[in-house]
């Protein structure tokens, strides 16, 4: 069993193999959002803590924080972004950028030991981000590419992501603290996406023993109902050993199929928070349902034999 423990200040979150599955929320990213990214480089954040809070009120376990702003100071707009967040609300967070000296700003003002997202397999990423990730104590995603770029071979992906994890131990850090992210790719262009994903986090679970978790939204883009694919796909990867997924709490459909996925992994113990999300207003919690939604059986009877015209 392998546990990645996360924490803020006053609340941890475990992502483990036999643990309720770790959403963590997406919705703080400017990337696509052009009016959250004007806001934010202008200094005004009353969007980004009310995403945080809709996030956390909609289920969200974790908040991914990102500030991916071309042409703004982002060392200084994540920090204050962070700041923020952990203003309002105890959950601890994920520090997204591929930016460095954000990733260091964050870290510096971040109360807690949060997730770095990410690092890379290409060797200037693993020498920036790893020693940075250890001084900080923190846990990191490890993402599946390198310098030959992402590879369609799930084997290929799989080696990039030993090699961060043993390259992560070189500093100092546990292969607990590495979450991997084995790359969902848009299952519209690449039919194999699906088993592909399937395939690694079986065999990083099993053979790395390190937790996982990805963008569950990729795999749909380009679709329609992308939050039916999306449902389906973190349905199938819990049951394929996925332990956590940056998705969009938001989305009704989503979240059921993350709490329906832990019912059925066994990881929700006795349906309690399934229950405590669905039941009835006013039904108490061991209450079945209404009568007519139950299975009905045939009453025994006396048996007859064929009817006969007379």
């Amino acid at each position: 069993m392998t546990d990645t423990v996360i924490a803020s200040a006053n609340q941890e979150v475990v992502i483990g193999f036999e643990r309720p599955f770790v959403v963590i929320g997406e919705r703080i990213n400017p990337t696509g959002r052009k009016v959250l990214a004007a806001e934010m480089k202008a200094g005004d954040y009353h969007r980004v803590v009310d995403d945080a809070l809709a996030q956390v009120a909609a289920g969200a376990h974790m908040l991914d924080v990102n500030a991916g702003i071309p042409l703004a100071d982002e060392p200084a707009i994540l920090a204050e972004a962070i700041r923020l967040v952990q203003s309002v609300t105890d959950v601890p967070l994920s520090i997204d950028s591929s930016i460095v000296a954000a990733l260091e700003s964050g870290l510096v003002v971040y109360k807690g030991k949060p997730l770095v997202n990410s690092v890379t397999g290409e060797e200037d990423r693993l020498e920036s981000v790893l020693p940075l990730v250890a001084r900080h104590g923190a846990a990191v995603v490890a993402i599946s590419n390198d310098e030959t770029g992402i590879s369609e071979d799930p084997d290929v992906r799989f080696e990039v992501a030993r090699k961060i994890v043993e390259r992560a131990h070189d500093h100092g850090i546990p292969h607990s603290d590495v979450v991997v992210d084995p790359l969902v790719m848009p299952i519209g262009a690449i039919n194999s996406a699906g088993r592909q994903v399937m395939q690694l986090v079986s065999r990083l679970r099993s053979e790395l023993k390190v937790n996982t978790t990805c963008g569950a939204s990729n795999v749909s883009f380009g679709l329609p109902n992308r939050n039916g694919i999306n449902s389906a796909f973190l349905t199938m990867a819990i049951g394929a050993g996925m332990t956590s997924a940056i998705t969009n709490p938001l989305h009704d459909e989503v979240m059921q199929a993350v709490l329906g996925a832990d019912v059925m992994m066994g990881n929700d113990p006795d349906c309690m928070r399934w229950i405590g999300k669905y039941r009835e207003p006013g039904a108490p919690a061991g209450a079945r349902g209404n009568r007519r939604d139950r299975p009905r059986r045939r009453r025994p009877g006396p048996r007859r034999g064929p009817s006969r015209e007379s």
